[in-house]
């Protein structure tokens, strides 16, 4: 069976995986993924003939040309490529990709189902998907290293603070009192959409991705689906629809 190459490059990190079919057979985070190490995949999975990559920044145009003369299938994501859900995002080409792929990897997941993706990371995005498989749109709001990093910038006195798990509820020196107005501002910021969420829609699913999760996802009050992979399951997804459509 054919073997499927995700490469999913992100603000910070890239994110590398294989897919047998639909089945992840592993995934790495890597810092840059270079073109000597897509040969050495090849060499070491005979049947890794496919690829699909997803990019928010400009990347190595060698490796790009190794993907697309190497591979029998080579997509690279942008706004024409065909997917298995309807878009109706009024500006598709400012869509983020890797909003995209998480909302098709949730809806991989959980089709026919109304769908809150939320992906915590550099930025904290708010995606909907309807029950008829339709990408509505979401929203944007900054992440916890934007906020602490804004609050040290715009002010003329207040410290660059590190995230941490660990914070409490109401800050007593000027370091806990940042760290917990931006994480529970962003606790009470993501609960406040799920429950918006959850009144305008029926039999609402929430499914959470993203490095920053982990910080989360156990505070909210609802209740939340976490997948770290979604937006690989959602890119290898796309791949899978594009060959079947040949």
């Amino acid at each position: 069976m054919p073997v499927n190459l995700v490469i999913d490059i992100g603000n910070t990190r890239t994110k590398l995986a294989l897919f047998n079919d639909f089945d992840l057979m592993f995934n790495v985070p890597i810092d840059e993924l270079k073109p000597e190490q897509v040969i050495m995949l090849q060499e070491e999975h005979p049947l890794l003939n496919r690829a699909i990559l997803s990019s928010v920044k400009e990347y190595n145009p060698q490796l790009r040309e190794l993907l697309a003369s190497s591979f029998e299938t080579f997509i690279e994501l942008d706004h024409t490529t065909p997917i298995p859900i309807t878009n109706c995002y009024s500006t598709p080409e400012t869509l983020g990709k890797d909003r995209l792929a998480a909302a098709v990897g949730a809806n991989e997941l959980f089709p026919n189902q109304n769908l809150l993706v939320i992906d915590v990371g550099t930025a904290i995005t708010f995606d909907f998907v309807s029950a008829q498989n339709e990408y509505l749109g979401g929203n944007i709001s900054p992440g916890k290293e934007m906020r602490l990093k804004a609050l040290h910038h715009f002010t003329g006195k207040l410290p660059l603070v590190k995230a941490s798990d660990e914070f409490k509820l109401i800050g007593t020196t000027t370091e806990s009192a940042i760290l917990a107005g931006v994480m529970y501002g962003i606790i009470f910021e993501i609960d406040q959409y799920i429950d918006f969420f959850k009144e305008n829609f029926e039999n609402l699913k929430v499914v959470m991705t993203g490095g920053d999760s982990n910080l989360f996802d156990k505070k909210l009050k609802n209740s939340i689906f976490v997948h770290f992979n979604l937006t690989l399951i959602g890119l290898n997804r796309i791949l899978e629809y594009n060959v079947s459509k040949k």
